[in-house]
């Protein structure tokens, strides 16, 4: 519905309007498991003092132009409108199993069944009595997933000290912004450039033809067209970072995100060898769809600081897409898919890939409307096999409220892929939500499986090597 537009109005970000496009309407679910039971007055209390309730957008309605156009609206915030209970206050959950497959399939269910109403700020919060959650869920429109996690994280306290605010690992966007190599001749000097400049050309013109036609060859897992409307399944992967960090060890130069990436590899190798044998080729490429922050993650007290001197600077969401390519093998060493993952960043980091995702997106937008532009991006997601993020969150356990909180996951609603996975570390444990068509993929606790076995391989092979390159 059209509304006159105010003079203190503002319009969508172009990117922020792409998640608002029907094929692409996204919103983001983080659940928090907490020890102890809630207290809702304390919670609403600690929603209300913290940095979310001063940030413009969880205050702002979504408005409509004359010309059909968004604009965020302020507005004042009637708390309880957007707190919804959910079960038996006085029920009882009997194992740990048992009350995460309850959280995944009330996420399940939200993801293609409630959309999140107009008629308020674009977030809600569903307190599940037992087994003891709060499922945040905001519409993509809002914010990245940086700028999300950084407010949320501002809304706990360290549990070893009440009065300080977790920490969080910084993540650079600029670390997709070319390889920073170092060349000591001229020679060197050419060479790099000139590969440079092919490899971004290649990886830009892979895009341009995603976007068109060219998709993954049909496997079991695969999606496409309109399968983001069809019901869901999630699992949860469960990880240790100090496994991740053994194996990062033993690969020179390897970052979390290369290990990420061979994990997926591996585990969905075995997944495919499994659900079908005999229809894969040795290789076969799987392609993935990233989503790369493009900026720095701030602690709580500079994002404090900006929010109150220039409340303008940081809106709107800011990344870029890459294409992140897998292949399916049968009986390789387990280090080798991470070693191939690894190879495969780092020419991602020689390119602007990212970047000029973004900017062209970006440019693209403002000049022929993000209905345009959203059905290339919808077709780049129904060419490809799967999606897969990764947000760094707390440091150290934190409570909310005063309440322990028990693990932290996030996962998006369906996407055109019949496979999407979400990663968040917390604590030294990072927790893989796979969001899946259950039609498609109906069996998404054995491929979490299959990733746990995966990286636990990954940690046996890469303690054997480092223990005998310490005895040579």
């Amino acid at each position: 519905m059209a509304s006159p537009v105010n003079i203190t109005d503002e319009p969508l970000s172009p990117s922020g309007r792409l998640f608002l496009q029907p094929e692409m309407n996204t919103i983001i679910h983080c659940a928090l498991g907490v020890k102890n039971s809630m207290d809702v007055d304390a919670i609403k209390s600690a929603i209300k003092n913290s940095i979310l309730a001063k940030h413009p957008r969880f205050c702002s309605l979504l408005v409509h132009d004359k010309n059909g156009l968004e604009h965020w609206r302020r507005t004042e915030v009637d708390f309880d409108k957007h707190i919804i209970f959910v079960g038996n206050p006085t029920a009882t959950i009997t194992t740990a199993k048992e009350a995460e497959k309850m959280v995944n399939d009330y996420i399940a269910d939200l993801s293609v069944s409630s959309p999140l109403s107009m008629d308020k700020p674009l977030w809600e919060i569903h307190i599940m009595w037992e087994p003891r959650c709060a499922i945040f869920r905001l519409h993509h429109a809002i914010g990245d997933g940086i700028e999300l996690m950084s407010m949320l994280v501002g809304s706990c306290r360290k549990v070893e000290d009440p009065e300080a605010i977790p920490s969080l690992d910084t993540v650079n966007g600029k670390n997709w912004r070319g390889s920073g190599r170092k060349w000591k001749d001229c020679r060197g000097i050419l060479m790099g450039l000139l590969k440079m400049v092919l490899l971004n050309l290649v990886f830009c013109l892979e895009l341009v033809l995603r976007s068109l036609w060219v998709g993954d060859r049909k496997t079991v897992i695969s999606g496409g067209d309109g399968v983001e409307l069809w019901p869901r399944k999630v699992a949860t992967a469960h990880f240790l970072m100090e496994d991740m960090k053994v194996v990062k060890k033993a690969i020179a130069n390897a970052t979390i995100n290369d290990v990420l990436l061979g994990v997926i590899s591996a585990g969905l190798s075995t997944y495919l060898e499994h659900r079908s044998p005999t229809s894969l080729q040795e290789n076969q490429r799987l392609t993935g769809v990233a989503m790369v922050n493009l900026r720095e993650q701030l602690g709580l007290q500079d994002l404090t600081k900006m929010l109150e001197s220039n409340p303008k600077s940081r809106r709107g969401n800011k990344f870029g897409i890459i294409l992140l390519p897998i292949y399916y093998n049968k009986g390789v060493e387990p280090l080798q898919h991470v070693i191939r993952a690894k190879a495969t960043i780092d020419r991602k980091k020689q390119t602007f890939e990212a970047h000029l995702s973004y900017k062209v997106a970006d440019f693209a937008i403002s000049l022929l409307g993000s209905k345009f532009v959203s059905y290339f991006n919808y077709r780049i997601h129904c060419n490809s096999s799967f999606v897969i993020s990764n947000v760094v969150g707390p440091k150290e356990e934190a409570t909310i409220a005063a309440n322990p909180i028990t693990y932290l996951r996030a996962n998006t609603t369906s996407l055109p892929q019949a496979l999407a996975m979400h990663m968040v570390s917390y604590a030294g444990r990072a927790d893989m939500q796979i969001v899946v068509a259950k039609d498609i993929i109906p069996d998404p606790q054995f491929l979490a499986k299959c990733f746990e076995d995966s990286l636990l391989d990954m940690k046996e092979a890469a303690v054997a090597t480092l223990t005998s390159l310490g005895g040579s």
